[in-house]
């Protein structure tokens, strides 16, 4: 029995006293943290003790962990996954060592039986309350992690119910309101599936089984009410199954059973069908009914003398595994719990970390901080829920349902309701509403950027919501149980079809990106591949949003996989990466294909954007320089001759740097894997390069793609988000420019440049040929860049087309920097596709290389600008271009020269043992 209140009350006292009492059930409506819990049990004990109780009583409680716990005391008490969220680990040894933990916990401060585990099977997810609260819709995975619950449970001390009998996990909500839900599967059905668990569990020594109150209905059993039915519990538990240890009723005070039977004729129905403990949760008046119809049913003979003796030793031979008046009245309270603390917090980080699981991600939107930047704003759209609610077997399962449906109305009137005072979240006491405020909070801070925050009820997608996902350049969208509250999945289909239609400035159709995160059942979408990033918590108590946080900007690899049938399903639905044929570029073969890879990639670029390609042929990439080792890869059609895919890969041996200058796919080749075969095939070779350091994204020659294009937002984060899950740390890029000045004739030297760079007692003057080499490559060699030394060889080579600025400090002619310049007329201008054009002379300048010693970087690098420029108008240029330029605040005084930008990139450079060559 049970009773209201944080502190004993005349009645159970007088229930204990002078009825003797022997098991109390309590709930979250008694328990305010784990010191007041000590206190209330062992006054409950002392109670028992002084009025002559053979043993100590029974103190039950609901602790399933996730959204259901009766007990929370933040500094005490620790949270863990759901039983489904703990099946996404993957692994038993954790369930046993969570059940431990709980269990330690409980015995601590005084609890003795535990009600669980729940050993209900989702044979059908539908509808089904139960939710989070088991493990899955797999018998034999349900069953295993039943019976490491219960081992675990079991070890620290502590009597076992397994529930709910004969199963709950294929309910049908047939009629009104009014109506019990009801199994319709045969008996025959339920021992293929649902009864696995519990012959399972009575195989390996659970204690208890609570049996239910639902209906059954088929060809072969009628029932009303499961626990008051001699056919389900002597028949079904006992005979077929087998069980012979205590029975627990579900609570007679259920609407349904308290208003058609009455508490007395309920409770001589379930001595008879064979429980052996009756459940009278709350009401003293409905609990002394049912004492009053136990007494008259003995009197009367309508229940046996020797039917009650069974339960009694049933009982005290459970009572005896658990507990003694030494244990009882000597509670090990806070002290206990205190030593316990660290390793049970390191157990739930570990859990929840675990649990964690990216059902997909199709279009590679994980971390957001790859595809968000922090100025970019993020929706949060998060569903009006109730708070996670404390449970006790009296409310055996936690409904979040909306309160108009049929279904929760069916449900609460199976259960009594007499949890509704109870709601409170396990985790921090908050609302549902208010922990995902807290949720948005944490975001904010986590990315240092703004979050949007707003819920969504069943009215559906309203005018403010419309204008914030268009505003927001991100959304993420949270369900709770959108099985059962269909308007949490029409809405968020909804905004999934208003992402997926807007177009990105500039005309670039790409799909705004959305996240859809299930914070409770993973059923919600896991099988809808319309959703093409959906991740799952398995609840939303604050320590599973705050592993969410880390599993959404990267702090978290999520490894947890979806329960049972589920998880075979999308492993048949995945397509796994393919692994492509990558054979050696080979000129002659492909040339002619590769020239038509190219254009397709030109002409698909944005009519008002310049593709970085412009000017490239199949030459441009193939360097013929003998400081450079090049290897470059096709992905080919041998019947055909197309290319669907390239990369070009050069070893720089001066300075020991590997890099990737491009990697090329068809664009109705997308999306197959072709890019990553092409890149482990680079990775694999550059890493093979001997006096390899380092591995970079991005070259200056051939100076095509200078890293990872970022002209367009949407394709810089695509792309950084691919690169990512390949291996590379894209948030340590360095942002770099090419820049062109054109109409250089009508050019005139800004006037405050030209006064500045008087008076500073430095000479800029052109150098060219071979006899300047060694002076000038010496001070190159100060640089680490990527090639730069070979493109000064370059430049000296060829004196007619090319040269070397110098600057010369006057008072002891030292070199504080140089600057290659160029034309397209020179014999590596292949190399460079931005000065391509047949009809006109463009000009370059490259690498400019300013000495360690110098000081003044700006202005040496201004100079030496200058004075290219200067050359190269002397030659009739109609435009020069800056290859590759820092982004070290030298954009803006460069578009005071003149310059406007080309394109821009990010280069990504890491150690060379870094990245791992495999797919």
């Amino acid at each position: 029995m049970g009773f209201d209140g944080t502190t004993v009350t005349p009645q159970i006292r007088q229930l204990i006293e002078q009825h003797h009492l022997g098991t109390i059930l309590l709930t979250a409506k008694n328990l305010q943290s784990a010191e007041q819990t000590t206190k209330l049990v062992l006054e409950l004990q002392t109670i028992a003790h002084d009025a002559g109780h053979p043993a100590p009583l029974l103190i039950a409680l609901d602790q399933e962990n996730g959204g259901v716990n009766s007990l929370f005391d933040a500094n005490y008490i620790r949270q863990f996954p759901s039983a489904m969220g703990v099946a996404a680990t993957g692994s038993t040894e954790m369930a046993y060592e969570i059940a431990k933990a709980t269990a330690l916990e409980l015995k601590s401060v005084g609890i003795n039986f535990i009600m669980g585990p729940v050993l209900d099977v989702l044979t059908n997810v539908k509808n089904q309350p139960l939710g989070v609260r088991t493990t899955g819709d797999d018998a034999e995975e349900v069953s295993r992690y039943g019976v490491a619950f219960m081992k675990g449970y079991k070890e620290a001390g502590l009597v076992t119910c397994g529930k709910h009998f004969p199963s709950y996990g294929n309910l049908e909500f047939l009629g009104s309101s009014l109506d019990v839900p009801v199994i319709t599967a045969s008996l025959d059905q339920l021992s293929l599936s649902a009864l696995a668990p519990f012959r399972n569990a009575v195989n390996a020594g659970v204690d208890a089984i609570n049996v239910g109150g639902c209906a059954m209905s088929s060809a072969g059993i009628e029932v009303m009410h499961a626990c008051l039915s001699k056919q389900v519990v002597d028949d079904l538990l006992r005979d077929d199954i087998g069980f012979d240890g205590v029975v627990v009723s579900e609570c007679l005070e259920m609407d349904a059973l308290s208003q058609n039977i009455g508490m007395g004729g309920g409770t001589v129905m379930a001595v008879n069908a064979g429980c052996d403990l009756v459940l009278a949760c709350r009401a003293f008046a409905a609990q002394q009914e049912a004492l009053s119809g136990l007494k008259a049913g003995v009197e009367n003979g309508d229940i046996t003398v020797s039917r009650v003796m069974q339960s009694l030793q049933r009982v005290l031979q459970m009572k005896a595994k658990c507990t003694s008046w030494e244990k009882a009245l000597a509670p090990g309270g806070v002290n206990v719990l205190s030593t316990l603390e660290p390793r049970h917090t390191q157990l739930s980080t570990q859990a929840y970390e675990s649990s964690m699981t990216v059902v997909r991600d199709r279009d590679h939107l994980l971390p957001l901080s790859n595809v968000l930047d922090p100025e970019e704003e993020l929706l949060i759209l998060s569903p009006l829920v109730k708070p996670l609610p404390a449970s006790a077997a009296s409310r055996s399962i936690a409904t979040k349902t909306s309160v108009d449906s049929p279904e929760a109305a069916s449900w609460d009137r199976l259960h009594g309701n007499h949890s509704a005072n109870g709601f409170t979240n396990s985790a921090s006491g908050m609302s549902g509403e208010s922990i995902f405020k807290e949720f948005g909070r944490s975001i904010a801070r986590q990315r240092n950027g703004r979050v949007l925050h707003t819920s969504y009820t069943a009215n559906g997608l309203r005018p403010v919501h419309e204008n914030l996902i268009h505003r927001a350049s991100a959304v993420i969208v949270l369900t709770a149980d959108a099985n059962r509250n269909l308007y949490q999945h029409g809405f968020s289909k909804h905004v999934a079809m208003i992402c997926k239609s807007l177009s990105a400035q500039g005309g670039e159709k790409r799909e705004k990106p959305l996240v859809v995160v299930a914070v409770s059942s993973p059923y919600d979408f896991a099988l809808d591949p319309s959703i093409g990033t959906y991740v799952c918590t398995y609840d939303f108590t604050e320590t599973a949003l705050r592993a969410l946080v880390d599993v959404l900007f990267g702090d978290l690899a999520p490894t947890g996989s979806l329960p049972g049938t589920l998880n075979q399903s999308q492993k048949l639905h995945q397509s796994p990466k393919q692994h492509w044929l990558v054979e050696n570029y080979n000129e002659d073969r492909d040339a002619n294909a590769l020239e038509r890879l190219l254009q397709t990639l030109k002409d698909e670029s944005p009519m008002n954007q310049a593709s970085e390609l412009s000017g490239c042929s199949s030459s441009t990439f193939l360097l013929r320089n003998s400081l450079v080792e090049e290897s470059h890869f096709v992905v080919r059609n041998s019947s055909t001759r197309d290319i669907y895919g390239f990369c070009c890969t050069y070893y720089f041996r001066s300075t020991g740097i590997g890099v990737i200058g491009a990697i090329l796919v068809a664009p109705e080749r997308r999306k197959l894997s072709i890019g990553d075969s092409l890149h482990h095939r680079a990775i694999r070779d550059l890493q093979q390069r001997a006096g390899i350091k380092r591995l970079q994204l991005g070259s200056r020659l051939p100076s095509v793609y200078l890293g990872i294009p970022s002209d367009s937002s949407l394709e810089r984060k695509r792309l950084r988000q691919w690169f990512s899950n390949l291996g590379w740390n894209t948030a340590l890029s360095r942002p770099v420019r090419s820049m062109m000045m054109r109409h250089l004739s009508s050019w005139n030297v800004p006037t405050e440049l030209s006064q500045s760079l008087q008076h500073k007692g430095i000479e800029f003057d052109r150098l060219q040929g071979r006899e300047y080499a060694n002076s000038i490559i010496d001070n190159v060699k100060t640089s680490s860049r990527q090639g730069v030394v070979e493109i000064y060889a370059l430049a000296l080579s060829d004196p007619k087309a090319c040269g070397v600025i110098r600057a010369r400090r006057l008072k002891d002619n030292a070199t504080l920097g140089t600057m290659v310049v160029y034309t397209n007329r020179c014999s590596w201008a292949e190399a460079m596709p931005a000065t391509k054009d047949p009809h006109h002379l463009i000009g370059g300048i490259s690498s400019p290389v300013i000495a360690p010693s110098a000081g003044e970087y700006s202005t040496l690098l201004q100079g030496l600008i200058l004075r290219g420029i200067r050359d190269l108008k002397s030659q009739r240029a109609e435009a020069v271009v800056l290859d590759l330029i820092d982004g070290d605040g030298h954009f803006e005084s460069l578009e005071a020269m003149g310059f406007n930008m080309l394109h821009s990139f990010e280069e990504v450079s890491c150690d060379a043992n870094m990245l791992k060559p495999s797919l």
